[in-house]
């Protein structure tokens, strides 16, 4: 049975910094992709950022240079560091992970929240 344990968040202060974790355990098959996504109150879920096996990588347009996914060696754990955070950054991360049959898996969520 594959485990998803997240890591990080809080309370963050207006151009902060904090950085997100999220390791996976006990699967078979190796994942294809990981991403990050965050869904605040009253909206729907939004991609921030996903990487392939090949370490390539896609971050959404509201966070480019300023957050930045990335991934162990193992393939095994994501990671999300966030700077220069603001307000609208405010919501629960969500890991998420898929592998090449296309089984999907998903953390437990972590809230960040910017405010002084």
């Amino acid at each position: 049975q594959v485990q998803i344990v997240e890591s990080g968040g809080g309370l963050v202060q207006p151009g902060g910094s904090v950085r997100l974790s999220c390791a996976a355990s006990g699967n078979r098959l190796p994942f294809y992709a990981m991403a990050w996504y965050r869904q605040a109150p009253g909206k729907e879920r939004e991609l921030v950022a996903n990487i392939t096996i090949t370490r390539d990588t896609n971050h959404a347009d509201s966070v480019k240079g300023r957050f930045t996914i990335s991934r162990d060696k193992a393939n095994r754990a994501v990671y999300l560091q966030m700077n220069s955070l603001n307000s609208e950054d405010t919501a629960i991360y969500l890991c998420y992970f898929i592998d090449r049959m296309g089984q999907t898996y998903w953390g437990q969520g972590t809230q960040v929240t910017v405010s002084s």
